[in-house]
């Protein structure tokens, strides 16, 4: 009775902050020690996105859900954990659910009844759980800051998830790419620190059935360059110089490789450089990564993993909400090598077109984050959403700063 009493109280007094800020219309959230950071973070992060009242999750369509699990690393090793997944939640009155890298519900199993309130807010396969869709929860905090994470009662941003407790972690696959994650969530008066580690114990477990399950090629190597700049090789990360990020990264973003002058040319420019130093530079790349690179024609001999390339390959398929999703930002942001300037222009300028040709408010939304001083995106976005619609005081706010800025 203890627990539960200290529970009521706690959210109680999330209740109150919650209500003070959603009737305020979004002012700035007293950093006290009773909203935890990252959650304020979130609520800043969607202000005026999400409608606060929204009752249900939206779905994808029943075609893009099959192909997503069907195409899904998770779908063997979920699938040969069900029975344990579903006991684990039964037993303890959860609901356990796997989504993939964008916050799409995949699979979901549990309790019957606990199950089917949580169908009531479409928390079940199909529904989407990103933070542009339905705020702050377990899931989309999960996804932003790739580490587990719990969301309690009104830390939820949207009011119909303040009767939850949900507990999530992400899902890595072996080469540091997060491939989705595990979930368990209940009715806020169940909530335990236990469920946390239990979360956490099961994803230890999908992570090795799915390096049992990864090709005897080694371990897998992931170039992380958008907004970043990090090599992970088996999710751990390879110190690595600047140049030899550039150069990876053009060899990862054209696998038709580069002659010697022409890999020059991109790297140092008009730079007197010698031929020497690249065969030096890549000499170093080479050792990074344990070989790998082509001798007399610069070029990957073995497959890397890189977001940017993922990007493009998403944009070319016409599938814009992946490759919005899996944009972190410009490509290597720091960098002035030549040919880095050039691809990040090219990705930059792909992307807004497709925004900018589209008829989807969150795609000029989600891009509209990368880009506050594009006026044009903003306008965009404000023709395409209705006037009703709340997510119009976000989009105004930024057009105002973009040009007042």
């Amino acid at each position: 009775m203890a627990k539960v009493h200290t529970l009521t109280q706690r959210r109680a007094a999330l209740e109150r902050v919650w209500t003070r800020w959603a009737t305020t219309s979004g002012a700035p959230i007293d950093r006290n020690a009773l909203l935890r950071t990252e959650v304020a973070q979130s609520w800043q992060r969607v202000l005026g996105a999400v409608d606060l009242s929204r009752a249900v999750a939206p779905a994808t369509d029943r075609d893009d859900l099959g192909l997503r699990w069907s195409r899904s690393p998770l779908r063997e090793p979920v699938l040969a954990m069900a029975a344990e997944l579903r006991g684990i939640a039964e037993d303890a009155g959860f609901v356990t659910a796997v989504t993939d890298a964008d916050g799409v519900l995949l699979w979901s199993s549990g309790a019957r009844r606990v199950r089917l309130r949580a169908e009531q807010v479409n928390f079940a396969p199909g529904g989407v759980w990103d933070e542009l869709h339905m705020g702050t929860n377990a899931v989309s905090l999960a996804l932003h800051n790739d580490r587990p994470t719990t969301v309690f009662s009104a830390e939820h941003l949207v009011e119909a998830l303040h009767a939850w407790v949900c507990y999530c972690a992400p899902i890595h696959a072996p080469d540091g790419r997060m491939v989705g994650l595990l979930d368990l969530s209940s009715y806020w008066d169940r909530a335990n620190p236990l469920a946390m580690s239990t979360v956490r114990a099961l994803v230890c477990a999908i992570e090795s059935r799915l390096r049992l399950d990864a090709p005897r090629t080694g371990p897998a190597i992931r170039l992380e360059c958008l907004g970043t700049a990090r090599l992970l090789r088996a999710g751990t990360p390879i110190p690595m110089r600047p140049r030899q990020l550039e150069i990876l990264t053009l060899l990862a973003l054209e696998p038709d490789g580069f002659t010697p002058d022409r890999l020059r040319d991109a790297v140092y420019g008009d730079r007197p450089v010698a031929a020497s130093t690249l065969k030096a530079d890549v000499s170093h790349l080479r050792r990074a990564i344990d070989g790998g690179i082509a001798d007399r024609r610069y070029l990957l001999t073995r497959p890397i993993c890189c977001d940017a390339a993922e990007v493009l390959a998403a944009i070319e398929s016409g599938d814009v909400t992946t490759a919005l999703r899996r944009y972190r930002g410009p490509l290597l942001p720091h960098s002035e090598t030549p040919g880095i300037v050039r691809w990040r222009e090219y990705i930059d300028v792909v992307l807004r077109t497709a925004v900018l040709s589209g008829n989807r408010p969150e795609h000029a939304l989600l891009f509209g984050e990368h880009r506050p001083d594009d006026i044009e995106v903003h306008e965009h976005a404000l023709r395409l959403l209705a006037p009703g619609d709340s997510r119009r005081a976000l989009v105004t706010a930024r057009l105002h700063t973009a040009l007042t800025g």
